[in-house]
């Protein structure tokens, strides 16, 4: 009787912690996967580091000016892949247009210090550049 008892005690700590760990992995594919907002932010990427004691992941600013003169504003991103890093880190210094996916509520920093993941990046044109009067 004794034994039975602490059979189904057992069974249902482990349905509940395997219950748990799916709800856990669920939740984290679902803040990966699944982005808030996305859009493009244009400035003057003058920083990206591949920075974490542990998980370490890319991580940028971007300087966005309105127009000459102004004080930047930053911008903080993550960049998921070494080639889309290589791709940023290329167009250092110069001005570019980054698209991004916003994913909210992300458990952990081993994917990004941010919330905003870089996917595309492409230089502005120098005539598309305002000229200082």
């Amino acid at each position: 009787m004794l034994t039975d008892l602490k059979q189904k005690l057992l069974r249902g700590l482990a349905l509940g912690a395997l219950t748990l760990a799916v709800l856990a992995a669920a939740w984290v594919w679902l803040t990966l996967h699944w982005s808030y907002s996305d859009g493009e932010r244009a400035g003057y990427v003058q920083k990206l580091s591949r920075k974490g004691w542990i998980c370490k992941t890319w991580e940028g600013e971007m300087a966005m000016v309105t127009m000459p003169g102004a004080i930047p504003e930053k911008f903080l991103f993550t960049v998921a892949d070494d080639a889309m890093a290589n791709q940023v880190n290329a167009y250092a210094g110069k001005r570019v247009v980054l698209t991004y996916r916003q994913h909210k509520f992300i458990p952990s920093t081993c994917f990004g210090e941010t919330e905003y993941f870089i996917d595309g990046v492409k230089a502005v044109p120098p005539e598309a550049l305002p000229t200082p009067r």
